[in-house]
């Protein structure tokens, strides 16, 4: 059984004490699936998948009611569908995932400005300074909740604590669209009883090696001297486990976010091994992410190439600039020189992915005398404007058009492939 379709699902009651509870997760339920049943309220209570129906698709999201079928996202569509053959898939769209997001974070915001928002359909809000105004944490809770319900059509889950991760586990006990406050001096009774597949950062491998161990529950953990626990899961992750397993965590609400990567990828509907057609990938993916990186102000220093086999094995390779860019045919270059090396014996591609990590704000100007980027860059800045005006995919490179397609210019549209990049986001796999 899926360990997030609800069934062990707890929320609090009316008497519990919240004054010590004033960091609250907020985690939107089952969004995607969520956002699709608004135009298809007949499916809500029939198993619904949120994908592209083909051999090669993941499972973008899942309703509740597919997950008790053991439907989870990322899941390839083929074995989803062996598991639930009457799921009904709906074709996923991102734009209304957005706009959606930004509605029910601008209602955060009136309760406090406080808020951390840390992907499209979750958030940690401090609201201690919000309760003269706006009552107690776990009336906030409630009222947020009632507020994106009645102004989307969504339910959402909170889960208020005195530490951020402990906000978090309760959210996701409490799904879906439930309230769950863990007091302060409750942190322990509330977490020593789970498992330690539940504990915050606990994935697959780690929580094997803590089974190994005889360590079961968070309270096993918790009562495991730390030199131990050090040598089964190493010193960085055996302290960071037994601090959390003591409900300590200092961490607070950030309000600014800091992007710590940008990227593109595509998984394809079949295995790829045509070199010149996964060399025009990257090369496609390196100008969305340039793009990216322009719109944002941003520049980064190292170029990340991900490769995933037909046996769904995932190598990356990064090269460290002496300068960081937003130069997209510089992105192309570090991330091709790395392709060649892995392609030289031949390969199977199914997804494969360009991102660019170690950012910070910058326009990508060299600082030397002379920059060899320079003429890509004032092209590419071209590129820009000319996409701000008539839209992506208004130019892109000549070696991305259909050999099919006409390289002659009307005289209301540019030539495609006149300059060498435009901005365009990746398909979705």
């Amino acid at each position: 059984m899926s360990r997030q379709d609800g069934s062990d699902r707890t929320v609090s009651t009316d008497a519990v004490d919240d004054s010590t509870a004033t960091l609250l997760h907020i985690d939107l339920d089952a969004f995607f699936a969520s956002v699709e049943l608004l135009d298809h309220p007949e499916l809500v209570h029939r198993p619904v998948i949120v994908g592209h129906r083909s051999g090669r698709s993941v499972v973008t999201a899942a309703n509740y009611v597919a997950r008790r079928y053991g439907v989870n996202s990322a899941m390839p569509m083929a074995l989803a569908l062996r598991r639930c053959p009457a799921a009904v898939v709906l074709e996923p769209h991102m734009g209304r995932y957005k706009e959606y997001s930004d509605r029910v974070m601008r209602i955060f915001e009136e309760f406090t400005p406080l808020v951390e928002q840390l992907g499209i359909d979750e958030a940690f809000l401090d609201v201690a300074g919000a309760r003269r105004l706006h009552g107690s944490p776990a009336e906030i809770g409630a009222k947020i909740r009632a507020r994106v319900a009645a102004e989307t059509g969504l339910t959402c889950s909170v889960g208020a604590a005195s530490t951020k991760f402990v906000a978090k586990m309760a959210s996701g006990r409490a799904k879906p669209d439930g309230l769950l406050v863990i007091p302060a001096d409750d942190t322990l009774a509330f977490l020593h009883p789970l498992p330690v597949g539940a504990l915050w950062g606990v994935g697959a491998t780690t929580e094997q090696a803590l089974l190994g161990q005889g360590l079961r529950q968070i309270g096993d953990l918790a009562r495991t001297p730390l030199a131990v626990l050090q040598k089964c899961v190493g010193d960085a992750s055996g302290r960071k486990l037994h601090e959390l397993a003591w409900g300590r965590d200092p961490r607070v609400v950030t309000v600014e976010h800091e992007e710590k990567s940008v990227g593109h990828e595509v998984t394809f509907e079949y295995d790829v091994t045509d070199v010149a057609r996964l060399r025009s990938e990257l090369l496609r993916q390196s100008d969305a992410v340039a793009a990216r990186l322009r719109r944002a102000g941003l520049v980064g220093r190292c170029v990340v190439l991900k490769l995933r086999y037909t046996d769904f094995s995932t190598v990356t390779r990064s090269r460290t600039l002496s300068e960081p860019t937003s130069v997209g045919r510089r992105i192309y270059e570090e991330v091709a020189a790395s392709f060649e090396v892995l392609a030289a014996s031949g390969i199977r591609v199914r997804l494969i992915g360009v991102r660019v990590e170690q950012l910070s704000d910058g326009d990508g100007s060299g600082a030397g005398l002379w920059d060899p980027d320079d003429d890509w860059r004032d092209a590419e800045r071209a590129v820009d404007s000319v996409t701000a005006r008539f839209g992506r995919g208004t130019l892109r490179p000549a070696s991305l058009l259909d050999p099919d397609t006409p390289r002659t210019a009307t005289p209301e549209q540019p030539r495609p492939g006149r300059l060498p990049f435009g901005d365009r986001e990746p398909d979705r796999g």
